[in-house]
């Protein structure tokens, strides 16, 4: 398999490198991969038969958690 169709944890140490330089870093490609997680967590999480509060509790405590380390700068 090409090093470039492989995903992150099947990417030995030495290979690092040039799978990285082969991501897509354009502003379209960063935007594709922020969409893919989205979209990989709702389905996940949210959009199951039997959802719980996991989903957006996961959600919440993010949020939370930003706002505390924007809000103290010195940690």
């Amino acid at each position: 398999v090409p090093v470039k169709e492989k995903k992150l944890m099947d990417v030995k140490l030495g290979e690092l490198p040039s799978w990285i330089l082969m991501r897509d870093f354009t502003p379209k490609g960063i935007a594709g991969a922020f969409q893919r997680g989205y979209y990989r967590y709702y389905n996940k999480y949210v959009n199951v038969k039997r959802g719980g509060v996991a989903g957006i509790s996961m959600v919440l405590a993010a949020y939370v958690l930003f706002n505390y380390c924007r809000c103290y700068k010195e940690l």
